[in-house]
């Protein structure tokens, strides 16, 4: 079975609407999220929505857990912070609920999802080196977890030492353990503004980076309309 596996779609409804297509399109059977389907971009209700439609596996990320509850965003940058304010005004509370009610990891057959790490999935750390990965592993109990935060594409593989692999195709070895980052649908930060997920051949145990070109200018416009700050709609063109 084919599953694609998305993640930091953050409102972009180009985006999510344009992986949805290509997925299909290559004959993906299901679907799984690894968090942040809501912030920074326009269109928070309509993107959790498709995917509650979709009756897709999500686990909770940090935009969810603050677009989702009534905390102090204090600890967020200003520009994120501001868009949760406005992100938590277009959402009504059953959507809200739902995000709430997400967990922080989900085993799923031989794969698990986590936004962030198993070791401490409420903390938001940062996984940016093999060093960062390396006490993930102990926490994971299945060859493959996908997990999102930094909105990179990258592979950790553990065989006797945990090394660093491309974002590329990559045949899943027996008697190794991956952590996966599947890249971000609505606001990629390496340098290529397309759209990013992962497809996970669980027969064939393989793993295939996908980018996808969207309407990044419409999806630019929804966020000025919105009044959102403009950093926001500026960064999608560059891919930063």
């Amino acid at each position: 079975m084919r599953i694609a596996i998305l993640g930091d779609i953050h409102a972009n409804l180009e985006a999510l609407e344009a992986v949805l297509a290509d997925a299909r399109s290559h004959e993906v059977g299901g679907f799984a999220c690894v968090g942040d389907v809501v912030g920074y971009n326009a269109d928070p209700a309509a993107c959790l929505e498709i995917l509650r439609s979709m009756d897709c596996p999500v686990v909770k990320g940090n935009h969810d857990d603050a677009g989702g509850g009534n905390q102090s965003l204090d600890t967020m940058n200003p520009v994120a912070a501001e868009a949760l304010e406005w992100t938590r005004c277009q959402l009504d509370e059953p959507q809200r609920q739902w995000l709430r009610r997400l967990r922080m990891v989900r085993q799923l057959g031989d794969f698990t999802i986590v936004h962030s790490t198993l070791d401490q999935p409420s903390s938001w750390i940062y996984v940016n080196d093999r060093f960062d990965a390396m006490s993930n592993f102990t926490y994971q109990f299945t060859p493959v977890c996908f997990y999102g935060h930094t909105h990179k594409p990258c592979v950790y593989v553990k065989s006797l030492v945990v090394r660093t692999l491309p974002p590329q195709h990559i045949i899943i070895q027996p008697g190794s353990q991956y952590f996966i980052n599947v890249g971000s649908v609505g606001q990629p930060r390496d340098g290529d503004p397309r759209a990013c997920y992962v497809v996970y051949d669980t027969a064939a145990h393989e793993v295939i980076f996908r980018r996808v070109a969207y309407d990044i200018e419409r999806a630019q416009r929804k966020i000025l309309a919105a009044g959102l700050p403009a950093l926001l709609a500026e960064r999608l063109t560059e891919g930063i």
